[in-house]
């Protein structure tokens, strides 16, 4: 049996509205038993909806942030505070800069990372990046504001061998997608194949990113078995091994001993 843990999920999307307790179902199934579902969207109503599904299912955590495309709504870094307070919530963001859409001005979606990281410092919770296009103004501000105390990863990472070399000097890991099994990805399998096993997660970005063979279709954890398949092709390593390892590093950086699941969903109910 596979334990691999999808470190970036979005499992309150409105795509899986209808299915989906059968969407963890079938991911379990297929190997895939740990999930971090990330809360970014609509301001902080994504985070909030995050809330019930990790308070209900013990191998489910979660990750709280503005979205850089979110960015212009009122800076209330205290409102985040409140719901990353939540005993289950293991992450800030994710947050960033994207500078492919331009949704938001640049001040603004700079503002919220700021506020982001000094938030997670405050914390002591790693951060989840999304950065498009905006690769090294997310690493001088990561240095600026000595990121490297609490660390994170780059998800949906898409730079080249340099920049993950530069990520992890400043303890930050690199989180692939199923776009490492698209055709023209040559350069994030080099990224792959030079990096360090013990720096790589593994990532839907589910229900959008789809690995071949499901590309174009919804995406959903359990195809994240294709991009593991990959990976370890990539490694030169049997896929039990790659998936023990890649989860192993996902609970080294969230702080997740998965064992004290059931005595956190609890505590949850404690709460509700």
């Amino acid at each position: 049996m596979l334990d691999l843990f999808d470190t970036h999920t979005h499992l309150d999307a409105p795509e899986f509205d209808h299915d989906r307790e059968a969407v963890i179902a079938r991911a379990r199934a297929a190997g895939v038993r740990y999930f971090l579902t990330v809360g970014v969207g609509g301001g902080l109503d994504s985070a909030r909806r995050i809330l019930p599904i990790i308070a209900t299912h013990d191998f489910i955590w979660g990750s709280v942030g503005v979205h850089p495309h979110n960015a212009a709504i009122p800076l209330d870094i205290e409102a985040l505070n409140e719901l990353a307070s939540h005993p289950k919530i293991v992450a800030i963001g994710e947050t960033g800069l994207d500078f492919f859409h331009d949704h938001c001005p640049h001040e603004r979606q700079e503002l919220w990372f700021r506020a982001q990281i000094e938030l997670a410092l405050r914390l002591k919770k790693p951060l989840i990046i999304h950065s498009r296009n905006a690769g090294p103004t997310c690493l001088r501000i990561l240095k600026e504001m000595h990121a490297d105390q609490i660390g994170g990863v780059f998800h949906c990472f898409s730079e080249d061998q340099s920049f993950a070399a530069e990520l992890f000097e400043i303890n930050f890991r690199l989180s692939v997608p199923g776009t490492v099994t698209f055709k023209k990805a040559e350069t994030l399998r080099e990224v792959i194949r030079s990096a360090p096993l013990h720096q790589i997660l593994l990532e839907t970005d589910a229900p959008y990113l789809a690995p071949v063979p499901y590309r174009g279709k919804r995406c959903e954890s359990a195809y994240m078995v294709e991009t593991a398949k990959m990976v370890a092709d990539l490694k030169g390593l049997p896929l039990e091994e790659l998936a023990a390892q890649t989860s192993a590093n996902a609970f080294t950086l969230f702080g997740i001993n998965p064992i004290r699941g059931e005595n956190i969903l609890d505590e949850c109910r404690r709460m509700s």
